[in-house]
């Protein structure tokens, strides 16, 4: 869930358009992202798992949406000590979060409109 207040301190001094901008580059590119973490998971290709979950993590710090930040930093700390327990489940959360950061953001978008 995303926190409102935070997410529109962290964006103050951008215009609008910016923010829809950055909203919807994430939105265009989520599905690939989470697809690319499934397919590292599947292949136990844990350097392209940590890399990806990292940088999805980064790319949710931006939102401000807490849950899913910790979901994704979980997935890149198991990939990193290449431990495979749980990460299928992890998964499975992470994406359910991360579709419910999506509904929120289309949301907020109209904040920017």
């Amino acid at each position: 869930m995303i926190d409102r207040e935070k997410f529109k301190e962290n964006f103050v001094y951008l215009d609008n358009e910016v923010v829809i901008e950055i909203i919807d580059i994430f939105l265009g590119e989520y599905e690939a992202r989470l697809t690319n973490i499934q397919n590292n998971i599947s292949a136990q290709d844990y350097a392209g798992l940590k890399f990806n979950a990292h940088s999805l993590k980064g790319v949710i710090a931006n939102f401000m949406d807490p849950p899913t930040i910790e979901l994704s930093r979980s997935l890149d700390e198991r990939a990193k000590h290449e431990s495979s327990e749980g990460m299928q489940e992890l998964f499975v959360n992470l994406k359910q979060a991360t579709e419910s950061l999506v509904t929120e953001l289309q949301d907020l978008k109209k904040d920017f409109i």
